[in-house]
């Protein structure tokens, strides 16, 4: 496994609009194949990077809130670039938000430690030997903080 950067490291939008800082470790990396993280990527999964929201430190734009209600009838909050569209994070609360991995500068390091929601995975979407899998989503999120922090780095 690749290690993980010395924080803080930097992210941001593909024009640049939006630029930001990750000051600490994020929670947990995981890869979420449901419908509708497929459907706002716009691709076949997301690379999802749950981060303190203290540790997430806006350098450059703001953000612009997207609402949504999911086909699953979830309400959805992302912050995207007003620009050029890209989606940099999605609120899960008003304390943690999902990084989009992605949009880091640096992405060698990322190695997810879980797949959810594989139930619904495109059928030629190899999932690594070494991940943990869930058919659709944990029963508690802390699995996946604890199999982050149990990693080998």
């Amino acid at each position: 496994m690749n290690k993980s950067p010395n924080f803080p490291c930097e992210g941001g939008c593909v024009c640049g609009a939006v630029r930001y800082r990750l000051l600490e470790d994020p929670l947990e990396l995981h890869v979420c194949h449901c419908s509708n993280c497929q459907a706002v990527s716009g691709s076949a999964f997301v690379m999802c990077m749950p981060v303190h929201t203290r540790s997430l430190e806006i350098l450059k734009g703001e953000p612009k809130l997207f609402s949504f209600t999911s086909p699953d009838g979830l309400a959805k909050r992302n912050r995207r670039c007003a620009d050029c569209g890209s989606c940099v994070w999605g609120e899960i609360t008003p304390e943690i938000f999902a990084l989009q991995a992605g949009t880091l500068d640096d992405t060698s390091w990322l190695k997810p430690i879980a797949h959810i929601f594989v139930s619904r995975a495109q059928p030629w979407v190899e999932i690594p030997s070494d991940a943990v899998v869930y058919e659709t989503e944990p029963e508690d999120n802390l699995e996946l903080v604890r199999a982050w922090k149990s990693r080998d780095v």
